[in-house]
């Protein structure tokens, strides 16, 4: 400091101005960013304030959004996730996405919104990622930016592909484009709801940024300089300031909203930025280059910090915040829409009320309700229209569904219907002109659909096919269809009609283009223009001159002529590269252009004034202009149809009309009326469908039959000329099913016991079918209506397949092509079996019976021979060869028919010589089956015609006359004509969702379902004899039903408190039902009716399972494969209960009596054997050593038969011997109880056996004498326990004596006989007592001839409960120490795999003693921490789980019990028998039971018992269709 010198300062707030001594006051408010948002500047200082939603901070200048944590939330392509800024946390919101770019969100309505340039659509979803839905699915390009309106709610999009921005409602109704001109390629959008404006970036060859209002109104440019690709687009609301970036120009912009004060913010370390956001004092970008999202200071650039990098491929980004959707603005809609009918859009100040694209306003608040007049085209993907009712002249995209290659278009006001036709799926459709009511009106024997035109006046549809060479029409809705033109076309391409004139007209561009014409019946048929065309597209009539308009891509240019082809002029012939759809309207022509990619207009007169409608169009196909004003014509198809009983056509004058039938039938000789149907024709299935070729035509078409049902995989097929109905059989659907040949009248005739049924021959004659099933290997009969089937053959098939009949020969002949392939014959009974031809066949598949010529003839597709020999199989020789792969085979009149897999054809031949090869139909996959027919030809002699021959059921001819015959399983008596209405003797079993029996009274042991409804999960049956009905419980309904042997009369006995009833048994004497519950541990009894229900035993019992009575005895015996697995008995009443066996069991599963030897039968499945023993559990001794699985049994005559699980069979063995095994079954899945139904089984008698004993409610037969008993609970019947007694009807006093059995007591069994001083108790006199006046409810007394009972009874009754107590406690001391000490010789398991024995196809499994360990691996169903189980209908035990519960339980299950095979199909899984584990004698650890779960080998694991058949030769047969049996070897072909 210089001496002398004074230096002056300013206080805070002021600055020293240059002459060093006076003081000026700082605007603080000039410096930028010095406050967040608002600043007021005072004398000496200022003041920061902040925005609404917001809050000053404690520095005073930054503000704080209120509210939550804000969150980035961006688009990743793949999937969209969020980030949390500060804390760098990352989440998914949604995945599997195609290509997401464009991202907004609704925060009020918690909705995100995301556009998809893969899928070209835009799609919205809930804020947590649920309800994923589309909402613009049509018409979109490559919509590259998304914004959202929050406060009138409604979605903007830009799509720089259409060069369009548009708005919606958030649900994507009422669309519209909202700015259209001057727009090149708009990217990012962004919204300013409470001012009304819209701002967006276009990247075009000027680059600007724009803006508008948002109902399109007052657009300004804000900026167009330095620029070039302007990518993501921000507004910060609260500093009222717009950012964007640069990608090409690495910046960051910001500029006011009027696009004043433009100032880079960041213009270094910006590789590629993308999009772009803002918060509080930050602004958030995504980088394509460095796929990261960064953040700084939106005031400096400063403070740059990247906030997450490595990410797959960010793309557009948003703060998730309410600030940034402030809720402050005014909705200027209002409530009600602003009153608009459509749209309400705000504008600056107001609100607009707007229209969905194309519809006009009818007023300033209400839009037209529909369109009057638009263009219609066609864009291979899709289908558009430009309305002519608005000036935007924007192409909306009609809302259809899988539209692939459209081409050909038409309309018909009349029903504001559009047509159009896919060459791509080859079928017409149509749809209303909005898109609702789509329908596919024609989708059958099409190939190249390229024309179509509307006959507005009589409702017709004609169109072109350039792939049959076909000009066909129909009804509009595809009724009636019938083929017009069919000779000397040559790819017909477009076809227009004139109704007025009754023309119509036709392009053809094959070897020699020309135009024709003919009457649109196809009369008078000529060419009118055939030089100088090279390939003539599209046509359009003109109706007032009088000309025909006529577009040629190959001559390039647009001509016309007079109608009648002359005064042809060219109207366009340059600039023309490739015209392909042409329409006419007003004053115009239209038309497409492929190369131009262009709709395009001209004068019609003149060809002058050409506009361009819309370019940059891919794959424009045809045009039209859809409007309300087609001339009205008068016809005379307009009165009674013209007195045509089907199809009027309209034709030129003089004649006016005339009448046509659908294709195939002819008209008759009135010319108006056709035949009913075809009468000569070719029927074949094609997997899917079953159609008919006439041969009353001079053409080949096919016409599908319409049946109203879904085939699978129909393959073989017959026809019954007489009735006209077709057969076939569909081995998916495993039935055979009827119909008329209209499609009418739709039946199944056989639903059960088919596999594959590969052939089928109708006998028209003896009205009987005949089929081969190479499933079950068999040839079977029935009536024509499915009932009294009969198997005919059942003995050394394998593999039959064609079947052919020769009635008045009284012969069948069938093809066989197992390992030994042959041609057999044999009587249409079955007798006589013969085979003529056994050499030289590989795959005999079609056969054909020529009664004229006397010879067989059959294809083989292995050979590729088809051949012919006599009837007897002599003189054999070769018709054709090589014919690639036939399969089905049929002949009529002089030549043979056959389908062929490799040429997907039907072809022709003469039958003689097998010249004159001809290809009928051809481009026919999935060919099966044909049959020929001549429904005018006479069916022959009926053998059997007079009285059915005297039979009471089947009449079947054979070669000298014919013989009666039964219904499978029945025997003929011996009068030789009658059957009995069911076998003497049969086994009925269960399988799960069937009930079938075989007979045991013939040879052939073929199973025949009872046609029980409702069946679900059958387990276990009995029958009745004396009312001749079936019992059996259903685990999945927890039931017990009965019903009759025919199926009728099902109904539900026991319906309620049932878990899983395992075990069912008849007392066909005292009318009772005994059944066991492994769920809740009981054996109860009821009455046949389901009444009188009473819980017998309820103690001591831990899985009871089988359950067999023995009235005649008074004995019930069950088995028990709980912890300590047993075979008890007692009395029928529960008493004198008795341990038979308990030693040496593992799971006993069935059980059956032997009434005659007195004995017992059990199959153990764990020990794989049958064993039986004595009625007291004496003399046992093993029957059958090794056996897989058994599950059930019972015995009849010498034989005992069981059900086997792994082998899925049905067995048998001699019951004294233990030899001679057999299987009477096999291939059954979900096999489980078995019984005997014979006149044998039911008999003996005891003293329930008349008038129930003289009980009123329960009677129950003993040893020596019987027990009357009441029910638990009362049923309102007075209720005695002295036989003969009915107690008076109590009167009820008070509440506490009106119920007679405290709630929830079970009743125990029968109690010891009652004496006169326990009766006198409870306020009951001995002479009531006596007189059984004494009600006592769960009690049953004995009934005896004296006054009371002798002291033996008393104190033997007293020592008997001592005994059974003693042992019970011996049971538990035994029980208590096997848990805590395993036998070391059952500890240590082995496991084996199963070894296949192919010669003999069943499966041994190595049997090991079950160790006491094995309940570890039984999941029971408790509850438990983990699976709570909420009911209880599971129950794994032993084997069964007899699941009856939904699948969410069984998945907690399977959580559990992790096997390898997974569950059986129906619901019935099976235990394992061998595992290995080491039992040691603590319990296993969670890893541990895990662990050896996975090793189970469990019976789950689907184990294939047929084994490998071994392979039958190099190449096997020809079963495309087969699921299971042998592969097939059309691919290989």
């Amino acid at each position: 400091m210089v001496r002398g010198m004074v230096q002056c300062t300013c206080h805070t707030g002021y600055r020293l101005l240059e002459d060093g001594r006076s003081c000026q006051d700082v605007n603080e408010c000039a410096e930028e960013g010095y406050c967040s948002q608002g600043c007021t500047n005072s004398e000496g200082g200022f003041q920061c304030w902040c925005e609404q939603g917001y809050e000053l901070r404690p520095d005073k200048r930054s503000c704080k959004a209120l509210g939550p944590e804000p969150v980035l939330l961006f688009a990743n392509r793949i999937d969209i996730r969020q980030v949390l800024p500060h804390r760098s946390e990352y989440t998914l919101l949604l995945n599997n996405l195609e290509n997401a770019i464009a991202l907004d969100f609704h925060h009020s309505k918690e909705l995100v919104f995301w556009s998809d340039v893969t899928l070209d659509r835009i799609m919205r979803a809930n804020l947590n990622g649920s309800n994923v839905e589309e909402v613009v699915s049509t018409g979109l390009e490559s919509p590259g930016g998304l914004a959202i309106d929050w406060i009138h709610d409604k979605l903007y999009w830009t799509d720089s592909g259409t060069s369009r921005i548009e708005v919606a409602n958030l649900d994507g109704t009422h669309r519209k484009v909202l700015l259209w001109q001057n727009l090149e390629k708009p990217r990012a959008i962004a919204l300013h709801p409470m001012e009304g404006t819209i701002y967006w970036t276009d990247w075009g060859n000027t680059p600007r940024i724009e803006y508008s209002n948002m109902d399109g109104s007052n657009r300004r440019i804000i900026a167009d300089t330095h620029l070039f690709w302007p990518n993501g687009l921000t507004i910060d609301y609260a500093g009222h300031r717009m950012y964007w970036v640069d990608a090409k120009h690495h910046v960051i912009e910001r500029a006011d909203l009027d696009g004043q004060n433009r100032k880079a913010v960041i213009s270094q370390g910006l590789p590629h930025p993308f999009a772009i956001t803002v918060f509080e004092d930050s602004l958030y970008w995504t980088d394509w280059h460095t796929k990261s999202i960064n953040s700084a200071n939106k005031f400096t650039g400063k403070n740059q910090e990247i906030i997450r990098n490595k990410l797959h491929f960010p793309m557009d980004i948003h703060t998730l915040h309410p600030q940034r959707q402030p809720a402050a603005g005014r909705n200027r809609c209002g409530t009600n829409n602003g009153g608009c009918t459509h749209l309400c859009l705000p504008s600056s100040k107001d609100y607009t009320c707007a229209c969905p694209t194309g519809f006009r306003k009818t007023s300033s608040h209400a839009c037209a309700q529909s369109l009057d007049k638009f263009l219609l085209f066609a864009r291979r993907m899709d289908i558009r229209r430009i309305s002519f009712d608005t000036d935007d002249l924007s192409d909306d995209v009609i809302p259809l569904a899988d539209v692939r290659s459209a081409v050909a278009l038409d309309w018909d006001s009349k029903d504001d219907y559009v047509y159009w036709t896919d060459v791509s799926t080859d079928s017409i459709s149509r749809a209303k002109w909005d898109g609702s009511s789509q329908e596919v009106v024609v989708d059958t024997s099409l190939e190249s659909p390229a024309g179509l035109a509307i006959d507005w006046v009589t409702n017709k549809l004609y169109w072109t096919d350039a792939g049959t060479d076909r000009i066909e029409v129909s009804n509009t809705d595809g009724t009636m269809r019938t083929v017009l033109i069919w000779e000397n076309l040559d790819r017909p391409r477009d076809i227009v009609v004139d109704p007025v004139g009754g023309f119509m007209y036709w392009t053809d561009w094959g070897a020699s283009p020309k135009i024709e014409c003919a009457g649109m019946d196809a009369s008078n048929r000529l060419v009118i223009i055939s030089s100088n065309l090279t390939w003539p597209n599209g046509l359009a009539i003109d109706y007032e001159l009088q000309r025909l308009y006529w577009a040629d891509a190959g001559m390039k240019t647009i001509e016309y002529a007079s109608l009648d082809g002359s005064n042809r002029k060219v109207l366009i012939g340059s600039n023309l590269p490739h015209p392909f759809g042409l329409t006419l309207y007003g004053e115009r022509i239209y038309w497409t252009d492929w190369q131009a990619k262009s709709i395009q207009s001209a004068d019609r007169r003149t060809g002058q004034a050409r506009e361009t409608l819309q370019d940059n169009l891919e794959n424009l196909m045809d045009i039209h202009v859809f409007h309300r004003h087609r001339p009205p014509v008068h016809t005379a198809c307009e009165v009674n149809n013209g007195g045509c009983s089907h199809l009027c056509l309209l034709a030129p004058l003089p004649k006016g009309y005339s009448c046509t039938c659908p294709t195939g039938i002819n008209l008759q000789s009135d010319g108006k009326t056709c035949s009913p149907g075809m009468t000569s024709f070719l029927i074949f299935a094609r997997r899917t469908d079953i159609r008919m070729v006439s041969l009353d035509i001079p053409y080949f078409a096919d016409v599908v039959v319409s049946v109203n049902v879904t085939m699978k995989n129909t393959i073989a097929i017959g026809v019954d000329p007489r009735e006209g109905k077709v057969y076939w059989s569909d081995s998916t659907l495993r039935k055979i099913s009827r119909a008329a040949l209209d499609g009418s009248q739709f039946e199944d005739i056989i639903t059960t016991g088919l596999l594959t049924t590969d052939g089928l021959a109708v006998d028209a004659i003896g009205r009987k079918i005949y089929w081969t099933d190479t499933g079950t290997n068999r040839i079977e009969v029935g009536n024509l209506d499915g009932s009294m089937r009969k198997v005919l053959v059942w003995q050394n098939l394998d593999s039959p397949r064609a079947i052919a009949l020769y009635h008045e020969m009284g012969y069948m002949y069938w093809t066989d092509w197992g390992e030994n392939a042959k041609l057999e014959r044999a009587g249409m009974d079955g007798s006589g079996r013969v085979v003529l031809i056994s050499n030289n066949l590989g795959w005999p598949n079609g056969l054909a019976v020529d009664k004229a010529g006397s010879q067989l003839l059959w294809a083989d597709a292995h050979t590729e021979r088809i051949e012919a020999a006599d009837l007897n199989g002599a003189n054999r020789h070769t018709l054709l060869s090589p014919v690639q792969h036939p399969y089905g085979l049929t002949l009529l009149d002089s030549y043979i028919y056959w389908t062929d897999w490799q040429t997907r054809s039907i072809h022709r031949a003469d039958k003689d010589t097998g010249a004159n090869v001809i290809l009928v139909r051809t481009n026919l996959p999935g060919l099966m089956d044909i049959q020929a027919v001549d429904r005018t030809r006479p069916l022959g002699f009926n053998k059997c015609g007079f009285r059915n021959g005297g039979c009471s059921h089947l009449c079947l001819p054979h070669p000298t006359g014919f013989s009666c015959a039964c219904p499978t399983g029945i025997q003929l008596k011996r009068d030789e004509q009658t059957c009995d209405s069911s076998p003497e003797t049969y086994l009925l079993f269960s399988s799960r969702a069937s009930i079938r029996r075989i007979s045991l009274d013939t040879s052939d042991h073929t199973d025949v379902h009872i046609p029980v409804p409702e069946l679900n999960n059958v387990i276990s049956l009995d029958y009745d004899s004396v009312d001749g009905k079936i019992y059996y419980t259903d685990v999945f309904l927890d039931v017990i039903r009965r019903s009759d042997l025919n199926g009728s009369n099902m109904e539900t006995v026991i319906g309620q408190g049932l878990k899983t009833t395992d075990g069912l048994a008849v007392d066909w004497v005292a009318r009772n039902l005994y059944w066991t519950d492994t769920g809740r541990n009981t054996i109860e009894v009821a009455r046949l009716d389901g009444s009188s229900r009473k819980v017998l035993i309820n103690n001591s019992l831990d899985e009871p399972r089988a359950i067999a009575v023995f009235p005649k005895k008074g004995y019930l015996f069950w088995t028990d494969w709980g912890h300590i697995a047993k075979i008890e008995r007692a009395n029928l009443d529960g008493s004198e209960r008795k341990i038979l066996i308990n030693t040496d069991l593992g799971w006993p599963n069935g059980l059956t009596l032997d009434y005659d030897t007195r004995r017992i039968y059990w199959v153990d499945a764990h020990l794989d054997r049958i064993e039986s023993c004595d009625l007291n559990g004496k003399l046992r001794q093993v029957l059958v050593s090794q056996v897989s699985h058994p599950f059930a049994l019972t015995q009849q005559d010498r034989w005992i038969y069981w059900t086997d699980w792994q082998t899925k069979s049905i067995q048998r063995v001699d019951k004294y011997s233990g030899r001679n095994k057999e299987t009477v079954l096999a291939n059954v899945e979900g096999l489980m109880d078995i019984i005997v139904v014979s006149p044998q089984r039911q008999t003996g008698t005891n003293a329930c056996g008349v008038n129930n004993g003289g009980c009123t409610h329960l009677c129950f037969a003993r040893a020596s004498d019987f027990v009357c008993a009441c029910p638990d609970e009362p049923d309102g019947r007075p209720c005695s326990t002295i036989p003969g007694v009915v107690p008076p009807r109590p009167e009820p006093t008070s509440a506490s004596e009106r119920s007679q059995t405290p709630p929830g007591r079970v009743g125990t069994s029968t109690t010891k006989p009652l004496t006169s001083l326990e009766a006198v108790q409870g306020n009951c006199s001995d002479k009531d007592a006596r007189r059984g006046l004494c009600t006592h409810t769960n009690e049953a007394v004995l009934a005896t001839m004296g006054e009371g009972l002798h002291v033996s009874y008393i104190i033997g009754g007293l020592l008997s409960i001592l005994f059974i107590l003693l042992l019970i406690a011996a049971l538990v001391v035994y029980r208590h120490n096997k848990s805590k000490f395993t036998d070391p010789g059952l500890g240590n398991l082995t496991y084996s795999n199963p070894s296949y024995r192919t010669s003999t196809q069943e499966v041994k499994i190595e049997a090991i003693p079950k160790p006491t360990m094995y309940n570890q691996l039984c999941y029971k169903k408790e509850a438990g921490p983990d699976h709570s189980y909420t009911k209880e209908k599971i129950k794994i035990v032993e084997g069964i789980c007899l699941l009856s519960s939904d699948d969410s339980e069984w998945d907690d299950l399977k959580q559990i019990r992790s096997s390898r095979g997974g569950i059986l199909r129906d619901h019935v899984c099976m235990k394992t028998d061998t595992v290995s584990i080491q039992a040691s004698s603590g319990s296993l650890d969670d890893t541990e039971t895990e662990q050896l779960l996975q090793e189970e080998q469990s019976e789950c694991s689907s184990v294939n018992t047929a084994a490998a058949t071994p392979e039958r030769r190099g190449s096997l047969p020809d079963t495309g269709w087969k699921h299971q049996r042998k592969p097939s070897t059309e691919s290989e072909v």
